[in-house]
């Protein structure tokens, strides 16, 4: 059976540079330009810049908006002021993961959401299934193109490119004077912002990016520069199935905030305690590169789960992957090894995440 693949609005640009194209989540996207390796090291030393618009774009607006989100969202919602996000969850009725996305207040009764491609309409459906009264809720991933600068240079680099501008402050949101929405996350660790812009401006946007000095980057360093960080990837480290406290991410659920979906499930589980808990895990030695889904097992070779990601570590020259582990098996220095078709690699549970970038400014 065929599939009909989505365009982002940077295709020809991607195309022009020389990008490798590839079908992601429905997508058709760079996976590299060239190395992997050296876009990887770009952002880690220098400055690169991705293509995001295949992410999705919800706007939030009317006088109860923040209230109903926070019962939709594990995250406090009243915690934020206007221009400020956060990290945070849609969940299930069970406590398990729909998707995890960013939510940024720009005014009390006005949000903007992030969310991950393969999950915007099955977010908006779930979301406008529970709209109160007076909440609009409107899906403008249509209408955007998006970009992640990355990098110790993305400050710099800005500045070029929009003279006499500024950046908000470490997750915050500003709409610049052309109209483009900036905010200042990432999904590598390194300093940096995401840039929306109307689909129509993203090519001369993205241009002028990497014409100012940044590498463009496919979704292969995406993946390696945020697994360095541990950073989840719904569908992978992230599911239905599985709790953002069994996934180490506790810190993004405001259990004491008061009533949300799924939070009887997680006071449960937090008082009963975890069996099985997401954790990094590295190789000791050399060996073939670990990738999701290949068996974890113990010392004495019986299996104990599977890794949810794995790649080859740039910045520590290591295999490196995740995986959700019986609780017995999560304290770091736990030996473990790694099943890649039929040989086992030694490997050992560490503490996360893999890698400490320098400290990203305000």
């Amino acid at each position: 059976m065929s599939v009909t693949l989505l365009h982002s609005p940077l295709e020809p640009l991607h195309i022009e540079l020389g990008g490798r194209m590839v079908d992601f989540a429905g997508w058709y996207m760079p996976v590299m330009y060239g190395s992997i390796l050296d876009e990887h090291h770009a952002v880690r030393k220098e400055v690169g810049i991705f293509d995001i618009s295949h992410m999705g774009q919800f706007i939030v607006r009317g006088p109860g908006a923040g209230e109903w989100l926070d019962r939709m969202l594990a995250n406090e919602v009243a915690r934020l002021a206007d221009g400020e996000g956060q990290y945070t969850f849609l969940l299930n009725e069970r406590g398990g993961v729909i998707d995890d996305l960013i939510l940024y207040r720009e005014a009390a009764d006005t949000y903007f959401l992030v969310v991950n491609a393969s999950m915007i309409d099955a977010d908006f459906a779930w979301l406008h299934a529970r709209l109160d009264a007076g909440v609009e809720l409107i899906n403008e991933s249509d209408l955007w193109a998006g970009m992640a600068v990355q990098g110790p240079r993305s400050q710099e680099l800005f500045a070029a490119v929009h003279p006499g501008e500024g950046l908000p402050v470490r997750n915050g949101i500003a709409r610049l004077a052309n109209g483009a929405v900036v905010c200042r996350t990432g999904y590598t660790g390194e300093d940096g912002f995401e840039y929306f812009c109307l689909a129509a401006e993203g090519v001369a946007a993205f241009r002028a990016f990497v014409e100012g000095g940044a590498a463009p980057c496919g979704l292969g360093a995406r993946d390696s520069l945020r697994l360095e960080m541990c950073y989840p990837l719904n569908g992978n480290d992230l599911s239905p199935e599985r709790t953002p406290l069994e996934a180490g991410l506790g810190f993004f659920v405001a259990l004491d905030k008061g009533d949300f979906v799924g939070r009887d499930v997680l006071l449960k589980q937090k008082a009963e305690g975890l069996q099985r808990k997401l954790v990094a895990i590295e190789y000791t030695d050399k060996g073939a590169p670990p990738r999701a889904h290949y068996p974890v097992l113990d010392a004495g070779g019986q299996v104990i789960g599977e890794l949810s990601s794995g790649v080859p570590s740039p910045s520590t020259g290591k295999g490196i992957g995740m995986a959700y582990l019986p609780i017995d098996f999560t304290k770091p220095g736990t030996p473990v090894q790694i099943d890649v078709r039929g040989r086992h690699f030694p490997a050992v549970v560490v503490k996360k995440p893999f890698y400490k970038p320098s400290p990203v400014s305000a």
